[in-house]
This record gives structure tokens, sequence and C-alpha cells, in this order.
């Protein structure tokens, strides 16, 4: 068995840092780019006409108005910072500093400046929400809609796209013609994951006291002696005594909770008197639309605590964990380490190793009720239904049973009723593991863990962002698309004198130098 080769420490000589000067640090700009380097292969898969011609879309300055920032430069910017998983910043520092980075979104040479502002990042998740990231995803791999009528206007743009389409999943899809003849073909993997945010844990004690404190800025910015003379008194000092003598306690029995907690209402339904006493004196509203959002989400914090104290309960529908993201829920997932987290719930299929978004709540839904239209997903962007549906033991419910069978679907799962003694087909437990390994790879190295947008709509690009980025690096992974096509066109003799070469020369020398390339 041959011994596994291992990569060497540099063996450079040190070298005293006395020495090292500016003008004299040796630089590799006079040399070409590597062809093989991951950024190149990956900017050479990419339909970037398409892709710039859904970003314009959101812009609506076709006819008026100035031109942005190259959408290529935004699009690849964030294609950049969920693949090594950075920040907003530590991104566009990479960008200023990396060639290869650069050569991938569209630089025509190197340069030092910053290419934009950090915060423009907030700009581009909003210009490509979850339904032009899902469009993007499905151009990329080749994806044809079969259903006409949305995406008419974009029938040229896929055209020109088809020769530059190397996917797996693009290789499953041939003509209209054999579309039309084939109509169960392929596997079907799907299931669902949460996708939780980057806030606190949330607690009735700690979400009280984060309303009062909120109430009292909106307090202080209404308040105009001319209008009101004497300030009503808010008892916020009191207050945060009694929230810190519970708080920091480090072991709190249920009594004590309670009782900080009826303390903490009585504050906030003070405060809120307080406020509707002082916008009596306005005609109009006078807060900007992040203070009325405030105002809104500590009214309704305040229902479903109080609903919650009175019934002695935890659970109430709707229920906010967060006053600065009210749109995110609790989804309870029964895990050993996590019983419930807190952010979105996503639905992903899986077809040829290629991850597709389906499905996107911020309430918790039940994946059974939703099996049906993810074979009809399937169909409208494939032309024809699965062969085989692997999925969870959630779905397998007796209606979606019978509706799988009507539609001569096979339904990988163990069957209903007591186990036969007759050998059944039942679903290995290492079958759906691509699934699984998926949203592991997602959460671990890309960040699904941790979504760190504040905004409902950039939370919903950002996790996109990510199902895109799981199917771009799986594409860069691919043989390259020229190779194939030189290899089904050489002739016999030619391939054979070509493996050859391959099997000596390619541990050190380019795949182009094979072809005569270079």
């Amino acid at each position: 068995m041959a011994k596994a080769q291992k990569n060497r420490a540099s063996k450079r000589e040190y070298i005293s840092e006395k020495q090292l000067i500016l003008t004299g640090f040796e630089t590799p700009f006079s040399r070409s780019l590597r062809s093989d380097n991951r950024w190149i292969v990956l900017a050479h898969k990419i339909p970037w006409d398409t892709l710039v011609s859904v970003y314009k879309a959101q812009l609506g300055n076709g006819k008026t108005g100035a031109d942005g920032i190259n959408p290529r430069v935004a699009i690849g910017s964030m294609l950049i910072k969920h693949i090594c998983n950075l920040s907003d910043r530590e991104t566009v520092q990479q960008i200023q500093e990396n060639m290869y980075m650069q050569y991938f979104i569209g630089y025509s040479s190197f340069s030092d400046e910053e290419p934009f502002d950090p915060s423009l990042f907030v700009e581009f998740r909003k210009r490509l929400s979850i339904d032009q990231i899902n469009a993007i995803n499905e151009k990329i791999l080749g994806v044809k809609d079969q259903q006409s009528g949305d995406d008419k206007d974009c029938d040229k743009d896929k055209d020109k796209d088809n020769d530059n389409d190397s996917s797996g999943v693009s290789a499953t899809i041939t003509e209209n013609k054999t579309i039309e003849a084939i109509s169960h073909k392929g596997k079907l993997i799907a299931d669902a994951t949460a996708c939780p945010q980057d806030i606190a844990y949330p607690t009735d004690l700690n979400l009280l006291n984060d309303a009062r404190e909120k109430s009292e800025e909106l307090i202080d910015v209404l308040f105009d002696p001319k209008r009101h003379g004497k300030k009503p008194r808010t008892y916020r000092e009191t207050a945060r005594t009694l929230y810190l003598q519970t708080a920091q306690k480090k072991v709190k029995s249920g009594k004590e909770i309670r009782k900080a907690v009826k303390k903490q209402l009585n504050f906030l339904k003070r405060n809120i008197k307080i406020l509707h006493k002082l916008l009596d004196a306005y005609q109009g509203i006078p807060f900007d639309r992040h203070q009325y959002k405030y105002f809104l989400v500590i009214q309704t914090l305040y229902d479903q605590q109080m609903h919650m104290y009175q019934n002695n309960t935890h659970a109430v529908d709707h229920r906010i964990v967060s006053i600065h993201q009210p749109h995110v829920r609790p989804m309870v997932r029964g895990k050993t380490n996590a019983n419930v987290e807190f952010g979105a719930k996503i639905q992903v299929s899986l077809m040829n190793g290629y991850a597709f978004l389906d499905d996107l709540s911020w309430e918790a839904f039940n994946e059974g009720t939703r099996l049906i239209a993810l074979v009809e997903k399937y169909k409208s962007r494939f032309g024809y239904y699965p062969q085989e549906v692997l999925v969870d033991k959630i779905y397998c419910n007796r209606q979606n049973r019978m509706k799988l069978k009507e539609l001569g679907i096979k339904l990988r799962a163990k069957p209903l009723g007591r186990p036969s003694a007759v050998d059944v087909e039942h679903v290995r437990p290492g079958e759906r593991n691509p699934i699984e390994s998926k949203f592991g790879q997602a959460k671990t190295a890309y960040g699904l863990n941790r979504i760190k947008a504040r905004l409902q709509q950039t939370s919903e690009s950002w996790i996109a962002t990510i199902v895109l980025v799981l199917n771009l690096v799986k594409l860069a992974g691919q043989v390259p698309y020229w190779l194939i096509v030189r290899l089904l066109t050489f002739s016999a003799n030619r391939a054979e004198s070509l493996r050859r070469q391959i099997g000596v020369f390619l541990s050190d020398r380019p795949i182009e130098w094979c072809f005569g390339m270079v």
C-alpha cells in the first residue's frame, strides 16, 4: 500500500524583520493567474449575464436614474462572503487583498482599493430576495421551468446560458420532446431544518425589561415641555433595580421569576398608557418608521406576556422572542442539545446532490402537509415526477401515501401496520444521509446555524444564498465542461494517448498541457 504524501512545511530561511523593506519585497504580479484556482474555475461556470439581468430587474432604473455598482461585483461579493463564511467588513478586505477574488467579481486588473463600503451588503440582500436567489440557483444549474408564464421574459437568457451549463442536474434534462415522453425519473430526497437567528436566548423577564427600556426611550422622544408641561414619572431606576435583583441570581425559583415578571408588567403597562397620553397632544404620529415599529411591538409583547401570566402558561400564538427581530419565532425541535430553536424553518429537496430551497417560513409547520406540493415543484422543474421519494417519517401519513400511489411514485419508507414476515424493501439508514450532510455542511461551514442578518427580508436572502453556495461549491468540484467536450470529440487513438499522458504527467503539469493549449 502506497504511503500517503504529506505537505511539508516551508524550508525557507528565516530573515530578520529588520531586513524586510516594503520596496524590496518580491511580488508575483508579473506572473499570470493559475487556471486551476477555485475562483477561476467557479467564475467560468456561472452564467453571469443571466444573473446580472435578474439583479438589474430589481433596480428599476433601466430608462432613468444613475447606474449603481457593477451587478457582478454585488453578486460575486455575496457569494464570496458565504463561501468563506466571512463578515461584511472582512469580505470587503479580503476582496481588496486577493487577486483571484477580484477576477471572480469581474475585475480586469488588480486594484488595492475597496470595491465598495461594507454597509452596502444590506442593500444587496434587499435587492436579491429569496425568489430572485432561487431563480439564480435554478438558472445556474440549468433547470428549465416547464410552466410557461412567469419566466417567458427570461427564455432568451436561458438559451444563451445552455452552452455554458455544466451541472449534474442539467445533465438529466434533455430536449422538450424527450421530457414529454418521460413520466417518472430520478430520486427526490427532502427534509426540513431550522435556521437559528443570532439573538439572545429569550426569557419572559428579559423581554419585558427590554420592552420597558424601549418604551422609556419612546417617552423621551415624544415628550415636549411646551405641549405637555411636566414630564410624567416612569420610575425607571426603581424598575431597573427590581429587575437586577432577580436577573442576577444564579438560581431563581419559579415563584421569584413570576413575582418579578408581574412587577415588570406593571411598569410596562404604565409606560404604554403614558405613550398614548403623550400622543394625544399631536395631530399625527411623530415617530419615524423604526420607532413606530417598536411602539407596535412592545404593545403586542405586553398583550402576549399578560395573557401567559394570567393563564399561567408559556405558550401563545405568534410569540415574540425579540423586540428587535419580531418576525423570529420559536421552533420546537426536540433535540438533545437544543429543544427549542429560534429562527426560520426551511424545507430543502435534493436532486443529484444539488439542493433546492422549496419552503421558508417563520412559523412552525408540519412537513407532512407540504410533501405533495414538493413533488409538484419537482415536476415543474424537470418536466416529470420523481421515480422514488425518500423522506422522513413525519411525511409518511396515509393521505400522502395514497396520493403518491395515484401518481405512480414509489415511497421509500417504513410501511404502516405491524412488520411483515416477508422481506419488504425498506429505506436504509444511509440512503437519506445526503440531505442530512447538506444541512451539516451548511451549518458547520457556511453559517446556516447562526443567521446574523436583522431584517426579515435580509435574513431570507442570507439563507437562500447559503443554499446557492452549496451548489456552487459542488459545481466547482466537477470536471470542467470544456474537458468533457474535448474528450468526446477526440478519436479513439488520440483519447488512448491522452489517457497515458494524463496518467504520467498530471501530477506535475497543468491539464491544459495535455491538449496542447500551453
